[in-house]
């Protein structure tokens, strides 16, 4: 059961979130302790910060928001059936990716 706070609010755009993240450079986004705390050994061999930075600077996502928590949430396609979420905490200076994980299709939440 998810808790209220990190549920999405507020849906952007795509064109929206783009705009966002083009006010950004790699340098200014950072990965955080506590990005990879929800993996596994394995599967942080597998990701690497640069590689979450590349999803946010280069790939289109399929879904952005913004959580009750005000914190952003963005969903990217990984591989045939996998979806990558992002909760990242967005400030003026700086971007930290707070922590992500792996879903699969049916989990991307459904918004009105």
């Amino acid at each position: 059961m998810a808790i209220i706070g990190h549920r999405i609010e507020k849906k952007l755009s795509i064109q929206e979130f783009s705009e966002l993240m083009g006010n950004y450079s790699s340098e200014s986004i950072i990965c955080t302790e506590h990005t990879f705390f929800r993996l596994s050994e394995r599967q942080r061999k597998l990701f690497k910060c640069t590689e979450l930075k590349s999803y946010l600077l280069e790939k289109r996502p399929i879904l952005a928001g913004i959580q009750y928590n005000g914190n952003y949430a963005v969903f990217y396609s990984h591989g045939n059936d996998e979806i990558i979420k992002i909760i990242l905490d967005v400030s003026v200076h700086k971007i930290e990716i707070v922590t992500f994980y792996t879903l699969n299709k049916q989990q991307i939440p459904m918004l009105k």
